[in-house]
Formats: structure tokens, sequence, C-alpha cells
């Protein structure tokens, strides 16, 4: 929570003395406290929305494939005529949406301020470091914003040279070396041309080929409706109805004469025969196992269809 530019301490809103199971829990959002303290002017923050509301995680996943940059979804509710934050600006790229009554926004930019009054609807586009600040006008606000968290090429080029900067020597400069600079110069030049020879023979379509794995596999796992796949794929047969879980990436790549597959939060490693089979599968929005037919038999196709389905790529339509 937030209130007249200043965050609201945890232990204003929250309670502890909880326990599940025996094991005791802290931080737990006291309702009563978080009304009241919204009725004095206080915003409520929900970070991480897209955690939990289905649209923005679907929304955010979306976004990630679409950006190859992790994504992130914060709501801000904040009473009538009050404001959460004071001017300050972010470390990533924003964007607003207004979904409930209306916000006035100070946007500082190129020495010069603007003011912007969002209503439902309407957007805005905030890059990194804007300075800005908002407060509700008449009515109670909410807005939602996206959160852009760049990868950018120093820090792609900072992991690609990582290993080879872990290779210079970490030993001391030679004592006495403040009234020899021409041999300390010496030393640096020597280590800096062996840096550079290093970095010349890094491999530019390995280091990003890495990259892009890394991505793939490391969001957050998509599994709604998990429950009921685990369920049905015992019962999964020929003409069951299947479609891609959205927002979960596949990502076919060569690997040890094989394939990888990468699926957002893991791979997956088959036999390369399933190339054609997998293309199908990632070129359909919906698809039976017999559709397959072409590619696998009967057994074979059910076999990797389970699999599909448990590792999240795909889900059990109906």
């Amino acid at each position: 929570m937030a209130q007249d530019g200043s965050v609201v301490p945890e232990s204003r809103f929250t309670r502890s003395g909880a326990t599940v199971a025996g094991t005791p829990l802290t931080g737990l959002v006291d309702a009563r406290r978080v009304l009241q303290l919204f009725d004095e002017g206080a915003t409520v923050v929900l970070q991480g929305l897209h955690r939990y509301w289905p649209p923005l995680r679907e929304l955010v996943a979306d976004l990630e494939l679409e950006l190859g940059h992790p994504c992130q979804a914060n709501a801000y509710l904040t009473p009538p005529g009050s404001q959460g934050f004071a001017v300050h600006s972010d470390s990533h790229d924003v964007f607003v949406f207004q979904t409930h009554g209306h916000k006035q926004w100070e946007i500082h930019t190129d020495g010069r301020v603007d003011d912007v009054l969002l209503e439902p609807g309407l957007s805005m586009y905030l890059p990194t470091g804007t300075p800005h600040a908002a407060r509700a006008q008449d009515a109670v606000s909410l807005h939602v914003t996206l959160g852009i968290n760049q990868v950018t090429w120093r820090g792609l080029v900072e992991q690609t040279v990582r290993d080879v900067l872990a290779e210079v020597p970490d030993t001391h400069l030679p004592a006495g070396y403040v009234d020899q600079p021409a041999e300390l110069a010496a030393g640096l030049r020597a280590r800096l041309d062996d840096v550079a020879e290093a970095v010349r023979r890094i491999d530019a379509d390995a280091a990003a080929a890495d990259r892009v794995e890394r991505f793939l596999t490391t969001r957050s796992a998509r599994l709604r409706g998990g429950l009921r796949d685990v369920v049905a794929v015992r019962a999964l047969a020929d003409d069951t109805r299947l479609a891609r879980r959205p927002g979960s990436p596949c990502v076919l790549v060569d690997h040890d004469g094989g394939l990888r597959l990468l699926l957002g939060d893991r791979t997956l490693d088959v036999p390369a025969r399933l190339r054609a089979a997998l293309e199908q599968v990632r070129a359909a929005e919906v698809l039976t196992p017999a559709d397959l037919a072409d590619h696998l038999d009967p057994e074979s196709r059910l076999v990797l269809c389970r699999r599909l389905v448990r590792e999240g790529l795909l889900e059990v339509v109906g």
C-alpha cells in the first residue's frame, strides 16, 4: 500500500499468528486494516497480478513471446482525490491502461511537465526513466501497469563474455606499480590482448541460441486446468480433441542428433523422427491424435500426445 508519496509499512496492514498444519504464517493481509487505510486515502497495490488473474496471465504470456522480454502486471486501486506515490521513475518500460474512474497523470519530459487525464479505455506508454506521478479524481481509480523488463545489448554482451573475464587471473598487481606505470601498462595490454583474442573466438550463433533457450525455458508455467488434464490424459484416445495451451511456446531446435522442445518453463528432448509430427502440433490450434496418422502409428501418436499434455503444451478440450 502507498499513501501521500510513501510506501505504507507492511506491519500496518498485515498480521501474524495464523498457522497451517502447525506451521506459523506471517505477513497475512488484514482485510480490516486494508479497508481502513484505503478509507484514509491509501492506494492498494496488487503486485504481480498476472500470477493470479487469468486474463492478465494470458496477456503477459503473449507479450513475453512476442517481445522476448520478461513482463509483469500490477494494479493500483486509489481512493477519490488521493495519490499513492510521489514523482518517480521506473527502471523498465511501462504501459498503463485505465479500467475504472479517472486519474490525472503528471509526466516530466525534456524539462517540461505535461498533464494527462486517463479514463477507462485509454492507455499510455512511459519509456524507461520517465518521471511521473498520478492522482485519482472524483471517483475511485483502478489502473493496470504492464512492465517490460528489457533484456539489453549490454546485458547480453556481459553474459557472453563473463566466462572469458573469469579466466583473467585474479592475482595482485605487482608491488611498486605506482612508480612503474609503463610496466603496469605492458601487463594490462597483454591481458587485454588475451581477452580480445578469446572474445573473437566466441561463437555468436551459439551464444544467441543459448540466450533464446534460456528465455524460453524460464517463463512461469501456464497450467490452468492442469488437474483436469492430469485426470483426462489417462483416457486419451485417437479422437480426443486437444489444443495448444495459451501462452505456451513450442520451439524446436536440433540437439545432440535429436530434437529439443523449448516449452516455456522447461525443455523436452525427443527423437528427431518426431519432427514432422511436432511441426503439425505446432501449426494446429486444435487437433486429435488421429490427425498425426501420416507421421506416427496409433500407439506412438497416443504416447506423444499424452506426453505433451503432461508437459503442459497441450490441453484436453471439453
